[in-house]
């Protein structure tokens, strides 16, 4: 890792709940709030923490959504009239020093008693756009490729809002998260790319299988 401090800047849950948004009532997990001390890791998800549409949402892979601190000055720019307090975006980890053109896919990291992996990037939906009471985010927040990435748990663990995460190398390391966010936004990816993808056994499954199709269809 090329970032020296790598550290939680803010440990966020939230329970799903009930909004009205577009003239409908949504069921989301969106809405996460700091808090303080420790609280346990789990295979699924953090203590006080849940996911509201399991179709789309969490799973082994996303048990944790991890978004870059470091991010937070660019979207005051592009949003300046609104609050943006940590979780803001649904992370569970805001996080400083652990960036998505640094991370690599499979990269374990130690964090509280806790031991993670990284497994894909974020991708937005709806929910986001609700989050921040406009649409438009969705669209600028792929574009800007400052997307965040999931962790999934492979020791369980305590955490707190104050723990430095620490990296165990493991190897040659693989793709970047900002690569496997490029080859998802740009549909004219190479096949030499769209072939590393299907490789990587850390990527998860289902962005595997997406990427092994899309291989499937360039070489038909």
């Amino acid at each position: 890792m090329t970032s020296q401090h790598m550290r939680l800047k803010s440990l966020n849950v939230g329970l799903p709940r009930s909004v009205e948004w577009m003239g409908r009532t949504v069921e989301t997990g969106i809405f996460k709030d700091p808090v303080q001390g420790r609280i346990q890791l789990g295979t699924l998800n953090l203590d006080g923490d849940r996911q509201a549409d399991l179709t789309v949402h969490g799973g082994v892979d996303k048990a944790v959504y991890v978004y870059p601190a470091e991010h937070y000055p660019f979207w005051h720019d592009v949003y300046p009239e609104a609050e943006l307090p940590w979780g803001m975006f649904g992370e569970n980890f805001t996080t400083e020093g652990l960036l998505e053109n640094e991370v690599h896919i499979g990269d374990r990291f130690r964090v509280g008693s806790a031991l993670v992996e990284v497994s894909e990037p974020r991708v937005p939906c709806s929910k986001l756009g609700l989050r921040f009471g406009r649409n438009d985010v969705i669209k600028r927040f792929l574009e800007s490729r400052r997307t965040g990435f999931y962790f999934r748990v492979l020791e369980q663990g305590e955490v707190g809002s104050t723990d430095e995460f620490s990296f165990v190398p493991r190897g040659e390391r693989s793709l970047r998260i900002a690569d496997v966010t490029e080859l998802y936004v740009n549909k004219t990816a190479d096949a030499a790319g769209l072939q590393r993808a299907v490789e990587c056994p850390a990527l998860s499954e289902s962005w595997r299988a997406y990427f092994a199709k899309r291989l499937e269809k360039l070489q038909a």
